[in-house]
């Protein structure tokens, strides 16, 4: 198969993109991360999400540790190419690494504060076994 798919995407200078993984049910924005080119061909090889961990330098496929992994049902681009959206069936419920169903979990009131607007569902240490 080729990969002249992978071609249309424009990759910033350290070859990366923003990946955004949206709820294939509900449409609620769960998480963005960065992709390399090898990141988002496995994604589609697998159909299951992998991202690339800028921290770590490597490939980080969602849910290795955690069990909450990304099914994905489609794989979009928007319309500079610069940005690839993701329908996803999150596995288990969490996709955050603070143990909550997103990572947009704080919001800005009126008096300028960021809040946290959802719950924690599981413990982080629990998950990750650091606790």
């Amino acid at each position: 198969m080729s990969d002249a798919w992978l071609d249309a995407i424009k990759w910033d200078a350290d070859g990366l993109v923003p990946a955004i993984a949206q709820e294939k049910d509900t449409g609620v924005i769960l998480m963005m991360a960065w992709m390399n080119r090898e990141a988002l061909g496995l994604t589609r090889e697998t159909g299951h999400a992998v991202y690339w961990s800028r921290s770590r330098g490597k490939l980080w496929h969602k849910g290795e540790e955690s069990g909450h992994q990304q099914v994905v049902h489609a794989l979009r681009i928007d319309c500079d190419a610069d940005v690839v959206l993701m329908e996803v069936e999150q596995k288990g419920g969490i996709a955050c690494h603070t143990g909550r169903h997103n990572c947009f979990y704080r919001e800005l009131d009126a008096k300028g504060h960021w809040v946290e607007v959802a719950p924690v569902l599981k413990d982080p240490g629990a998950i990750y076994g650091k606790g």
